[in-house]
């Protein structure tokens, strides 16, 4: 018998399973049936056997014009849900022309400063038809809102707006770092965002809690389940605290994984993340709604796993995340495009991306039937392995006094860097293969062309916020910020005043100013 493998959670993969595996396995209370408590199996009854996961693709880049123009061509090719990405100034609620943007503006996603900005992104695309997640975290009300607004402005009312914002910001602080306020006031904005869309924006996911950025900042499987599940207690806890019923809101929640190669674990790590929502909505807060307890999420192929060595080889990398995500039961997915490791992926990186999906939906058979790995050996060990491994780390932030206090002491931070050190030294010194990078590698890489962010962007976009300051009624945008700023010190609900601010031309960075101003920014502490 060869030796015992370990997984990316580092917990032993036995080379064969067999019945004893299962010894004392009570399928019905493990599994369930599809659509049923604990949901393992999936949280709808049929699956993909009546129609296909949401394919839904990452795009946003430049000019909101550009954007706007990738957003038809995606539509076109079949696509069911648009994402979004921000640059890296709107993500962290400042406008184009404010010096600490210098540099920044239009890099990493679409630049988007007022409701003239989104008005150009979403310009003749169905918003009633079209699905939008919008990656966004602390600034999540404003960009929601300014939506919102340009939809009102197409004639389409709140209830027939379907889409996710990710307002996650608990995570931010864990492993991105595009965060504003400090933690309290963050959690705060998040409830308002909770109560606002309850009343304005039912069909809207108001959070998406989010384990795709601390898994590529070095997370485990287990500990992106564990740390993403513990946000989510902190949310459920902050929703009830202010005065929202657990059933209202919870309904709406919905969660953001990875997809690795390591195909097994994967699709374990999916099916355990399922069991172990159910059990905390159920049994920790009461839901009676079948849909409260429901993990329902959206996919993203493993970004970090990308090489730009051999870009090419990314797209068999792709191909088999997206199958783990499909197999594990997967919302809607993003599939990455292979050169996404040089630079913003090219049109025809992006279709390509695309019809990797359609692949997996059209002509392999792994959508004709419910959970096909149910009942194996090896997947049934796994799943229960990783339950078991996640909830340690679960008890673990909770002995900690939460997710909020856990991060304060800076625990899931360290447990993740110790993480990603020990796979930075197990590549180094060649004891896991990264295929083209330290196996396999060409002694000369083929030429390759990014796609180029024009810098001119910057400029433009600076000439936009301009003319818009000259043409608003500015004292009414002052009013408007004055009032924000008033209900930011009192208890009201934050939403309904910004919303105005908004319909009056005021900047996202305004916006985060004002609230700024009232609760101040966040400070990391170095706390190791």
């Amino acid at each position: 018998m060869s030796a015992v493998a370990r997984s990316e959670s580092d917990l032993p993969i036995q080379p064969l399973y067999d019945g004893a595996a299962l010894n004392g396995f009570d399928a019905g209370a493990r599994l369930g049936a599809p659509g049923q408590f604990p949901f393992t199996r999936g949280v709808y009854p049929s699956m993909y056997t009546g129609r296909p996961w949401t394919m839904r693709q990452y795009a946003g880049f430049g000019t909101a014009k550009e954007s706007n123009e990738r957003y038809h061509e995606l539509v076109g090719a079949g696509t069911g849900g648009l994402s979004v990405a921000f640059d890296l100034p709107t993500q962290m609620g400042y406008d184009s022309d404010e010096a600490v943007a210098q540099g920044e503006v239009g890099k990493v996603g679409v630049a988007i400063d007022s409701i003239d900005d989104i008005r150009t992104l979403f310009q003749g695309l169905p918003l009633d038809k079209v699905s939008t997640s919008m990656t966004i975290n602390a600034p999540a009300s404003t960009l929601l809102l300014m939506y919102q607004l340009v939809a009102a402005e197409q004639g389409i009312a709140g209830n027939q707006l379907t889409g996710t914002i990710q307002n996650d910001v608990l995570k931010e602080y864990i492993a991105r770092g595009t965060y504003i306020y400090p933690p309290k006031q963050s959690l705060r904005l998040i409830s308002d965002i909770f109560s606002y869309c309850h009343r304005e924006l039912p069909r809207w996911n108001t959070i998406s809690i989010s384990g795709y950025h601390m898994a590529e900042a070095g997370a485990t499987p287990a500990q992106e389940i564990a740390f993403t599940l513990a946000n989510a207690k902190e949310y459920v806890r902050t929703a009830i605290s202010a005065g929202l019923d657990v059933d209202d809101f919870a309904p709406r929640l919905s969660f953001f994984f990875v997809a690795r190669t390591t195909l097994l674990e994967e699709i374990a790590k999916f099916r355990a993340a399922r069991r172990i929502w159910a059990r905390i909505m159920r049994d920790e807060f009461h839901a009676k709604n079948p849909k409260s307890q429901m993990l329902r999420f959206h996919t993203q192929t493993a970004g970090v796993q990308l090489t730009a060595q051999q870009p090419e080889v990314n797209l068999v990398r792709v191909a088999l995340q997206g199958l783990g995500a499909v197999l594990g039961g997967t919302q809607s997915l993003h599939t990455n495009s292979y050169d996404e490791a040089i630079a913003l992926p090219t049109q025809k990186a992006a279709r390509l991306a695309l019809r990797t999906q359609q692949i997996i939906a059209y002509e392999t058979d792994v959508t004709k039937t419910v959970d096909p790995f149910a009942g194996s050996y090896v997947m049934e060990s796994m799943t229960d392995d990783l339950e078991a491994a996640a909830m340690e780390l679960i008890h673990a932030v909770e002995d900690r006094g939460g997710a909020v206090a856990a991060i304060e002491q800076g625990f899931q931070k360290s447990e993740i860097e110790r993480s990603a050190y020990r796979v930075a030294l197990e590549i180094d010194n060649a004891e896991r293969t990264v295929v083209g990078v330290n196996k396999f590698a060409l002694d000369e890489e083929e030429p390759y062309e990014p796609l180029r962010v024009d810098p001119r962007i910057e400029a433009d976009q600076c000439d936009r916020l301009e003319a818009l300051r000259k043409e608003r009624d500015n004292d009414g945008v002052r009013r408007a910020l004055d009032e924000l700023r008033a209900a930011a010190r009192g208890t009201d609900n934050v939403l309904p005043t910004m919303r105005e601010a908004l319909k009056l031309r005021a900047t996202g960075g305004e916006i985060s100013h004002a609230l700024r101003d009232v609760w101040g920014a966040h400070v990391p502490v170095e706390t190791f």
